[in-house]
């Protein structure tokens, strides 16, 4: 009788990934990112956000072998517990084919998911599967980039395949693909939440994912200095676009996030009060504070409890033992 199973059924299967995605390619880099993991985890009580290594804009050219060769040896030493994932090469470059071989072959059971960048249509995904699957074939989450007007197109198809666990959009190729009919700006803190074109692709994407029970990634915010610019844009993307989910680039813009993404101490006291109402009710209809509520509200209450406990946030004693 645990609420996730009353109240998600199949949908518990999902489950729900840490709201912030931290991308980082250089060695030094990864290394700290994969040791402030390890620290932010013991603060939060909870891993809170993912590490990305990335080949594709980490890698030199000519040294992507080796690159790989670096990110399979720092996956296989992350710590019991760590969530780290990889982007690789996209599926149409020279060097897709060995990342894949090398990293998910050596260090696939030690992985949270591969990011495939790029990815123009489903076929693509398919492509991704196959090479994963041949190398290691208990398989992985695939975490795909839309980065162009077509691949927005296609956001529904893509969502809906069953290897796709979440779905990012890539804000700096998007806006370029349109050969300069968005200005630049359309790339930075203010334009990125205004220009229409953009506005539009960050709205499909997230409506692609929540259609078919995905997790949407928010883009980056390249203004990695501005604390207060970071921390606006990441509620923006979690309150008024339905992201659940948001890129870091630089190690300043993790908490952030979590602030962002994190519920606040009304809204988890308010859930664990209606969600233990209706446990005693046996999940049947309740009034509370004079409105209505039942299961679907509940699955409302339930995710926020959920959301609380990904981003370290206390949970009431009384519900805290769900989790």
């Amino acid at each position: 009788m645990h609420p996730r199973d009353i109240l998600l059924g199949a949908q518990a299967s999902a489950g729900m990934l840490p709201v912030c995605d931290h991308y980082s390619g250089v060695e030094a880099r990864m290394r700290k990112s994969l040791q402030l993991q390890v620290e932010m985890a013991q603060e939060f009580g909870t891993c809170v956000f993912d590490v990305t290594l990335d080949c594709e804009d980490g890698a030199p050219v000519g040294g992507e072998a080796e690159h790989a060769a670096l990110v399979t040896e720092l996956a296989l030493g992350a710590p019991a517990g760590a969530r780290v994932g990889v982007r690789v090469h996209p599926v149409d470059h020279p060097a897709f084919a060995a990342d894949m071989a090398q990293i998910a072959g050596k260090a696939g059971s030690r992985l949270s998911h591969i990011m495939i960048p790029k990815v123009e249509s489903v076929d693509d995904v398919v492509l991704a599967e196959q090479a994963l699957l041949g190398a290691y074939a208990p398989g992985l989450p695939l975490h795909v980039l839309i980065e162009s007007p077509a691949a927005v197109h296609r956001a529904f198809d893509i969502a809906a395949h069953p290897r796709v666990e979440s779905i990012s959009f890539g804000l700096m190729d998007f806006v370029s693909a349109h050969a300069g009919a968005i200005p630049a700006d359309g790339m930075g803190i203010e334009g990125q939440f205004t220009q229409p074109l953009v506005l539009r692709a960050k709205l499909e994407i997230a409506s692609a994912a929540h259609a078919f029970g995905k997790v949407p990634s928010h883009c980056v915010v390249t203004e990695f200095n501005d604390v207060e610019a970071m921390r606006l844009a990441a509620r923006r993307a979690a309150r008024e676009f339905g992201y659940t989910r948001m890129w870091s680039i630089h190690p300043s813009q993790i908490r952030s996030i979590l602030e962002a993404f994190a519920p606040d101490e009304g809204q988890i006291e308010t859930s664990a009060s209606i969600l233990l109402a209706a446990k005693q009710a046996d999940w049947a209809p309740i009034s509370f504070k004079g409105a209505l509520h039942d299961r679907a509200s509940y699955r409302h209450f339930w995710h926020v409890l959920e959301r609380a406990h990904s981003t370290g946030r206390t949970l009431p004693s009384e519900v805290a033992h769900w989790f």
